[in-house]
C-alpha cells in the first residue's frame, strides 16, 4: 500500500472534490501507476485531517471517473487513466408562451438547493451508505420511523416511533390508507370540496366517494351524522380540518371535538390529511391527538421541504400499522431508504425546521401581495394560506371566468375539479400564491384584479 498523500492546500471547492482531483492529476503523471493499492480511508484521513466520510466520497468520485475500482477486503486500486464522464445535461427553462400558472400548489422557490446539496453529500458520504441501497423494512428503517416521529412531535404530535410509518409523501399516503382500510366497491367520506389526489385515488383503486356537506366552519357535525346513516359503513372519513384544499378552512377546536366524537362512535376511521399544517401553527389540536385510537395521520415534506424529496409519514393506530405496512409492501416494498436517510440528515440537523419556517414566511409575504393586489376578494383568507379560494363576484360564473383568464395568459383551478360526487360546484376558483415567483405572481393577480373589476364581464356569456 503507497503512502500517498495528495496536495489539496491549494486546492479550491469541497475536500473531497480536491482529492479527487490529486489523485486524477497524480495517476495522469505516472505518479500513481496501475495497480497501486492507495491509502484506507481511515489512514488517509487521519493523514489529511479530514474525516473519513470524506475520503468515502473522493474515492468515490474518482471511481466514477474510472480512476480507481474496489475490491472487498483488498481495498482501493489505481486502474488507470481519467475516462470521460459524460455530464448531467443543463435544465432547460420551460417555453415562454406567457401563460402565468395559478393552478398547481408548487412550494415558492425559495433557493434551498445548497442546503439540500450539502445534506445528499453527508448522506453518500456515510461508511455503510451500501445500505441504503439494500432492502429495508417495509414500513421504514428504525431511524427513519424514529426521524419521522422526531418531525410530527416538534409540529405538536407526540407518537412512539414504532407507530410512524414512512411513505413517498402524502399522494402515495392517502392510496396506503385508502387500501388499508377499503376494498372496491366501499364508500369513502370525503368534504363535499377535497383535494383532487383523494379521487384519483379512490376511483383507481374502485372505491365510492361520499360527500359531507360544509359551512364556514369546515364539515358539518349533522351532515357527518347524516351521512354516516346514508352510507351504512362507510369505510373512513378523509379530511384535511387544518387549511383545507381548496377553501383553506380552519376547523374550530370545538367543532374537532365534536366531529371526532360523532367518528369514534360510528366507528369510522379519520383519515387526516395535515400537510399544510406547518404553515398554521396556532391551529387547534389535530384529530391524531383528539382521537388517536381512530385516526390515520398523514403529513409529507412536500410543501414544508420540496416535493422531489417524495419523503412522507403516517402515524397510525397500532391495530392499523400492519394493514398500512402491507400496502407500502404491496405498492413499492418500501419507501427509498436513500430518500429517508436523506429526510433524517435534514430533520435532525434542524435544516427541515428552517426550510419550513421560511416557507411559512414566504407563503406570508405572498399573502401580503394578494391583499395588495385583490383588496376585498381576500378578506376570508387566513393566516398561512398558499391558495386563495376566491369566490366569483356577479354577474361571474366559473367557467367563463376561467376561460376569459386563461385568454389573458392566467390559469387557475375552478370549483369543479373539487367537487365530491355530483354536486353543484360553487361560482369559485382556486388561486395559488406560491407557484411563480413574486414579480409574476403580482403581474398575474393585477390581471386578476382587472377582470374582476372590469365593466366588460356583464357582457361575456354565462355559461
Amino acid at each position: 500500500m503507497t503512502r500517498w498523500i495528495p496536495d489539496i492546500a491549494e486546492r479550491q471547492g469541497p475536500r473531497y472534490r480536491a482529492i479527487a482531483d490529486a489523485l486524477a492529476e497524480d495517476v495522469r503523471a505516472g505518479r500513481l501507476p496501475p495497480g497501486t493499492r492507495l491509502p484506507t480511508h481511515r489512514d488517509l484521513a487521519l493523514r489529511l485531517g479530514v474525516t473519513t466520510g470524506t475520503i468515502t466520497r473522493a474515492y468515490a468520485e474518482a471511481e466514477r471517473r474510472g480512476l480507481v475500482g474496489g475490491e472487498v477486503g483488498r481495498g482501493t486500486y489505481v486502474r488507470g487513466a481519467e475516462r470521460p464522464v459524460p455530464s448531467m445535461p443543463e435544465p432547460r427553462e420551460p417555453a415562454d408562451d406567457g401563460l402565468i400558472d395559478l393552478s398547481v400548489g408548487q412550494p415558492a422557490p425559495i433557493g434551498i438547493e445548497g442546503i439540500m446539496a450539502e445534506a445528499a453529500a453527508k448522506v453518500t458520504a456515510r461508511p455503510d451508505f451500501e445500505a441504503l441501497l439494500r432492502y429495508q423494512p417495509h414500513a421504514g428503517m428504525a431511524v427513519h420511523r424514529a426521524a419521522g416521529a422526531s418531525w410530527l412531535a416538534r409540529h405538536g404530535l407526540a407518537v412512539e416511533p414504532d407507530r410512524v410509518l414512512v411513505c413517498s409523501g402524502g399522494q402515495n399516503a392517502i392510496a396506503l390508507s385508502l387500501m388499508a382500510l377499503a376494498s372496491a366497491g366501499d364508500t369513502i367520506l370525503a368534504e363535499e370540496l377535497t383535494y383532487p389526489g383523494l379521487k384519483v385515488a379512490a376511483a383507481t383503486l374502485g372505491l365510492k366517494l361520499h360527500p359531507v356537506t360544509m359551512d364556514a366552519d369546515g364539515v358539518v357535525p349533522e351532515a357527518l351524522e347524516a351521512a354516516i346513516r346514508a352510507v351504512g359503513t362507510p369505510r373512513a372519513f378523509y379530511t384535511t380540518p387544518t387549511l383545507h384544499n381548496p377553501t383553506q378552512i380552519v376547523v374550530p377546536a370545538e367543532r374537532r371535538e365534536r366531529i371526532a366524537d360523532i367518528a369514534q362512535a360510528a366507528g369510522v376511521v379519520i383519515v387526516e390529511d395535515d400537510v399544510f399544517g406547518f404553515l398554521s401553527p396556532e391551529a387547534p389540536p389535530t384529530y391524531a391527538e383528539i382521537a388517536p385510537d381512530s385516526t390515520i395521520y398523514l403529513t409529507s415534506l412536500t410543501k414544508s421541504v420540496a416535493p422531489g424529496l417524495r419523503i412522507g409519514y403516517m402515524a397510525a393506530p397500532r391495530g392499523l400499522s400492519d394493514r398500512l405496512s402491507q400496502a407500502i409492501r404491496a405498492v413499492s416494498w418500501m419507501t427509498s431508504p436513500f430518500m429517508a436517510e436523506l429526510a433524517r440528515v435534514l430533520i435532525e440537523s434542524g435544516d427541515a425546521d428552517r426550510i419550513a419556517d421560511r416557507h411559512h414566511e414566504e407563503t406570508l409575504a405572498r399573502q401580503e401581495i394578494a391583499r395588495e393586489v385583490l383588496g376585498p376578494y381576500t378578506a376570508d383568507m387566513p393566516a398561512g394560506a398558499g391558495y386563495l379560494w376566491l369566490r366569483l363576484p356577479e354577474p361571474w360564473r366559473r367557467e367563463s371566468f376561467t376561460s376569459e383568464l386563461l385568454r389573458k395568459g392566467i390559469k387557475v383551478a375552478p370549483a369543479d375539479v373539487f367537487i365530491v360526487g355530483r354536486g353543484q360546484a360553487p361560482q369559485a376558483v382556486r388561486i395559488s400564491l406560491t407557484a411563480p415567483t413574486r414579480e409574476t405572481l403580482r403581474r398575474g393577480l393585477g390581471i386578476i384584479a382587472d377582470l374582476l373589476e372590469s365593466p366588460g364581464a356583464l357582457l361575456l356569456p354565462i355559461v
